[in-house]
């Protein structure tokens, strides 16, 4: 059990009847509590040199695992890279206002709002830019987001929207890098940013049950910044991040977003005739070996690959001893 593993499991009672946590966050914490735990599913394996059996149990494959989390960000990525462009790209980052983020952690429906009006500001025209007007962007981007929020939530929004306008003469925080990116470090940020855990383990520094001090790095300026908080407000804080199911994290406009015949003239970072040698390497087997250091199918004791016998699964959690001894008793001439 790693240590987030600890602190949801120590509190998880709290959890569910104090914060009335939506659905989809009680059923990620869920997954990842039982995240490799064999009484949960898995597949046995035989193996036909020296008999052994092992089992290989089932992973959550959430997001909010820190585990399972590495290897979601190892797919996503892989699928990332077959559609990016081989041409330099602008990373922005477009911010919204405190006054307005407790809004869309209420009504997740409103994160919508942000990425059609995130794409408003984007080029969909195929032409080089060598100069970005970042007063328009900013004031561009206050602009449509606060109509956008206004038609979904009403005329009560109106009250906040002039506020906001006063409090934010010169509109929201753009954030753009003074660079060109080449498609590796679009990539590699998206991938990060989106798709590993919400949290490292390696940033949690220390848990006494009631406390959790973690560090990280601090956006705007790379300063390594230390907190301690009480656990609850820890948890709520990692919860938050937790997306509705189904919801899209990524999304494809302009040039991308299009599905036509010539845009396989286009030339992409990875060409197709080279995706082979991407996606041999994203196979379950070796996705097990680098998200969590060991082969699943190589025998503990003579080290040859192992061969697929049964598959555990939606079953009640059932001892693992039960299973060997099933396995056994079915494979007894086994090899």
């Amino acid at each position: 059990m790693n240590i987030l593993q600890r602190i949801i499991r120590d509190h998880y009672e709290e959890i569910l009847y104090t914060t009335h946590p939506r659905a989809t966050v009680m059923e990620n914490i869920d997954r990842m509590l039982n995240c490799g735990d064999p009484s949960f599913g898995g597949a046995m394996y035989g193996c036909g040199t020296c008999g052994e059996f092992k089992f290989v149990p089932f992973r959550c494959k959430s997001r909010f695992c820190p585990t399972c989390g590495n290897k979601y960000s190892i797919d996503r990525t892989t699928s990332m890279s077959f559609k990016i462009i081989r041409c330099t790209h602008k990373h922005c980052v477009f911010t919204i206002p405190e006054e307005l983020r407790h809004s869309f952690l209420e009504n997740r429906k409103l994160l919508n709002c942000l990425f059609s009006e995130g794409a408003t500001g984007s080029f969909s025209v195929w032409r080089r830019v060598t100069h970005f007007n970042y007063t328009y962007l900013r004031n561009a981007f206050c602009t449509a987001l606060l109509n956008e929020l206004q038609s979904e939530i009403g005329s009560s929004f109106k009250t906040v929207k002039s506020d906001i306008y006063r409090n934010h003469v010169d509109g929201f925080y753009v954030y753009a890098k003074d660079n060109r990116c080449k498609p590796s470090d679009v990539i590699k940020y998206i991938g990060r940013y989106l798709d590993r855990p919400v949290m490292s383990t390696k940033r949690i520094d220390h848990y006494d049950g009631d406390f959790v001090t973690f560090h990280y790095n601090r956006h705007e300026d790379e300063k390594l910044i230390i907190e301690k908080i009480p656990v609850m407000e820890f948890i709520e804080r990692l919860v938050r991040h937790i997306p509705e199911k189904n919801f899209k994290m990524i999304r494809y406009y302009g040039i991308y977003a299009r599905h036509r015949k010539e845009d396989d003239r286009l030339y992409r970072a990875i060409p197709k005739h080279h995706r082979h040698i991407y996606l041999d390497m994203i196979t379950w087997r070796n996705n097990i070996l680098f998200s969590f250091g060991y082969d699943p199918v190589k025998c503990p004791c003579c080290g040859k690959t192992m061969l697929f016998l049964e598959l555990y699964f939606e079953h009640k959690p059932v001892p693992l001893i039960e299973m060997y001894e099933k396995a056994v008793g079915k494979y007894r001439h086994f090899p």
